[in-house]
């Protein structure tokens, strides 16, 4: 698997108000994306709502984005279950429809129990038996689960597992991940807080939430720091700062959605447990987007 380069969304699943997956407006998405500066699409990651779709659900998904991507785009699958013999089976499933690279979350059920030995050990079986290459997902935030140096060292030189998303916004650490990884492997950012210090750190690739309603400033900010117009990408990155803290951190994935139809894209409602946005949440998100520059939709 060749380096990534660019941004990608982790896509959102819009549902019905009857809590079916809106699959028409979930293809319409990606067709609407195609027209966005994107490196590729993770379909059923932490914002795809994945921990609430069956897996026929799971595997439409990703056998949607294969159809609509634009060619040339990757297509990476979230396939992490919380054994490894489940995600060598899933992985092998999203392969044959189509995914060019998993991406495994990891597992944290048992997270007291999930040291380096254990995680080493689990990764490297499920890179032994997949048919694409897998990436390392770690979210501590969710999972209460951080992978180590040491960890990370050993498994950046399996040849089958080509780099990770690290969205714990932990710059240090994130430095850390490139200073000990295999040159071959590829540390990218999962959250748009790190993202022009990545940048700096020589990270090449970003899979932001922020992408799924205002995928071009994520972009732009990449351009500008690769053209050396370091002060631009530095006020693109603190302008848009406040947006990626609202539909990451303080609206969740309820935010995120009503965002993304703020920006005139399909969001659809949540599925239940989580509660759609109030209507006072969605006035202090639309203020929040305004300022920041994210084009209403007509």
């Amino acid at each position: 698997m060749e380096k990534l380069k660019g941004v990608l969304p982790p896509m959102i699943t819009p549902f019905q108000a009857n809590g079916d997956v809106d699959y028409d407006g979930f293809a319409a998405n990606i067709r609407r994306w195609n027209e966005a500066p994107l490196a590729g699409y993770l379909a059923i990651g932490s914002n795809s709502e994945t921990c609430y779709l069956s897996e026929a659900e799971k595997l439409e998904l990703v056998k949607l984005t294969v159809e609509h991507a634009a060619p040339g785009r990757h297509v990476m699958a979230g396939t992490g279950m919380e054994s490894a013999r489940q995600t060598i089976d899933f992985t092998n499933k999203c392969a044959k429809l189509g995914a060019h690279s998993a991406l495994v979350l990891t597992p944290c059920y048992y997270a007291g129990a999930m040291t380096a030995q254990a995680l080493t050990r689990f990764y490297t079986e499920v890179a032994d038996h997949s048919d694409i290459p897998v990436l390392i997902y770690n979210v501590t935030k969710y999972t209460h689960v951080n992978i180590t140096e040491d960890a990370l060292a050993v498994l950046s030189r399996h040849p089958n597992i080509a780099g990770m998303k690290d969205s714990n916004g932990d710059v240090p650490q994130l430095a850390t991940f490139l200073r000990l990884a295999d040159p071959s492997f590829q540390v990218m950012t999962g959250t748009f807080a790190a993202w022009y210090p990545a940048l700096a750190l020589g990270v090449t690739a970003i899979i932001s939430a922020m992408a799924n309603c205002a995928p071009h400033p994520i972009a732009e900010v990449q351009a500008l720091f690769e053209a050396g117009d370091w002060e631009r990408a530095r006020e693109v990155y603190q302008r848009m700062f406040p947006v990626n803290a609202a539909v990451t951190g303080t609206y969740g994935i309820p935010g995120l959605k009503y965002a993304c139809e703020y920006a005139g894209y399909v969001g659809g409602c949540v599925r239940n447990p989580l509660m759609d946005s109030s209507r006072s949440d969605k006035t202090a998100l639309a203020a929040i987007l305004e300022k920041a520059g994210v084009r209403k939709a007509a």
